[in-house]
């Protein structure tokens, strides 16, 4: 028997994190988004937006600047219109954006490179930068005033379908960008390099390939710390695709362990890209957004919250796309993994925290919060069979409502009590409250796969 233990009257003095950031999203332009302002999505990352090369509309430094050759300081030298509407839903849509200054991923640059070589002029393009921040920050170019506060400089620099020069060429072009974006302002945040991650850190008989990919981060680490190359480094993103939750925190660890070996405790640990990747080479892109991959994601936010990241945002929304776990295609109605989103942001609504622990030999994963009016368990059963659970919750107030995720439904209302045995790959939501109602349905109608209102009373 496993114990989930919960007591709502120790606060852990720690606010519920902003982890339920997301890659993309649906392209509307001119509509919002309404199960994303209903799942709370705090960020959304911007890169490979659109598709292929930015979908040659979107985001890209080419896309918005396509005449490298042209006038920086002139507002007629940019193609702002697309990048503009897609902004407009994403901030109708309640979401912060994460700009990632650079380009989409070339997969098929072996054929041919066409915009993943060095800028020739890193001023230049730093400049570039620069009226692109004051576009959509200061107004500029008949622009706006969205107050966004992470630029993320490039993307997988150690990634040869994302670039195509030399680690120093890339050191480089961080430095001259970040220096003049934060000498232009102070105010946002900058960093990078998005990482492709860690894989060699746990996992024996990596290529030179993945090794090299530590080298990158130390060499990093010195060059920015280094008195002749300083710069600042506000975050550092990196990325891991598993299907182990606690591969997580082992690399989470590895990094912050570094930035605090260079004395860099105040630069943020964002994990801005992550995602399932199920065992099963056959049902890889079906398992992401059923069943395994709801609780796969469900447990990473419990981990994550417990542990040292800052910010995570999930690749990918954009239904399209095959890493796209969030929506059905084509039909765009929302996965099971979109309610565990779903489900964390009860808990950030909170913002406060309480105790709670897994005592458990199985992949067994809690998490709570409370405010003066609610309280609410996020529990998972990461495990392909059911689990008897000894449920230890304390100090909770008024009568117990659930959801749960799992194999066949979609967030179902179902009784709670101290014998509710959690089923294969399950996802519960538990919600104390001295409200009527405890939760709200879906904005949007979207079939079977609507946020079930429950009226407590009626339990």
């Amino acid at each position: 028997m496993e114990t989930i233990s919960v007591d709502f009257g120790k606060p852990t003095g720690k606010e519920i994190k902003p982890l339920h950031g997301i890659n993309n999203s649906p392209v509307a332009l001119h509509e919002p988004l309404p199960e994303l302002k209903q799942a709370g999505i705090p960020f959304v990352r911007l890169h490979d937006t659109g598709g292929a090369y930015g979908a040659n509309r979107f985001v890209d430094i080419p896309n918005i600047f396509p005449d490298f050759d042209a006038d920086e300081t002139d507002p007629k030298s940019y193609l702002f219109e697309f990048t503009d509407a897609y902004f407009k839903q994403l901030i109708a849509s309640g979401m912060k954006i994460f700009y990632r200054l650079g380009v989409t991923i070339e997969n098929e640059f072996r054929i041919h490179a066409y915009r993943i070589d060095p800028p020739k002029d890193p001023a230049k393009w730093a400049r570039i930068c620069e009226h692109i921040v004051r576009h959509y920050n200061e107004g500029w170019a008949n622009g706006f005033h969205f107050d966004i506060e992470y630029w993320e400089i490039w993307n997988e620099p150690e990634n040869p379908p994302m670039w195509t020069g030399t680690r120093e060429q890339y050191f480089e072009l961080y430095r001259v960008t970040a220096n003049h974006l934060k000498k232009c302002f102070p105010t946002i945040k900058v960093g990078g390099y998005a990482s492709c991650g860690f894989y060699a850190v746990n996992r024996p008989n990596r290529s030179d390939f993945y090794k090299g990919f530590l080298t990158w981060y130390d060499e990093f680490l010195k060059f920015v710390n280094a008195k002749d190359t300083k710069c600042p480094l506000d975050f550092y993103s990196w990325h891991l695709y598993t299907n182990d939750p606690n591969e997580i925190m082992i690399h989470a660890n590895y990094v912050q362990e570094k930035l605090e070996a260079y004395g860099m405790q105040n630069t943020e640990n964002i994990f801005d890209e992550w995602n399932y990747m199920s065992p099963h080479i056959d049902t890889r892109w079906d398992d992401m957004k059923e069943a395994p991959g709801a609780a796969f994601v469900a447990a990473a936010f419990t981990l994550m919250q417990k542990g040292c990241i800052d910010k995570a945002m999930y690749y990918d929304a954009l239904p399209t796309r095959a890493y796209c776990g969030l929506y059905y295609f084509p039909h765009q109605n929302v996965t099971k993994t979109y309610h565990s989103f779903l489900a964390y942001n009860e808990l950030f609504k909170l913002k406060n925290e309480v105790e709670s622990s897994a005592n458990s030999t199985k992949q067994i994963y809690v998490c709570a919060a409370a405010d003066s009016h609610t309280e609410a368990v996020l529990a998972i059963n990461n495990n392909p069979e059911a689990c008897g659970i000894d449920w230890d919750i304390k100090n909770q107030h008024g009568k117990a409502a659930a959801l749960i995720i799992n194999q066949h439904n979609v967030f179902q209302p179902i009784p709670f009590d101290k014998n509710f045995e959690m089923p294969a790959y399950s996802v519960l939501l538990i919600k104390y409250s001295d409200k009527r109602q405890v939760f709200a349905t879906t904005q949007k109608d979207t079939s079977q796969h609507s946020f079930n209102g429950i009226d407590e009373n009626k339990k």
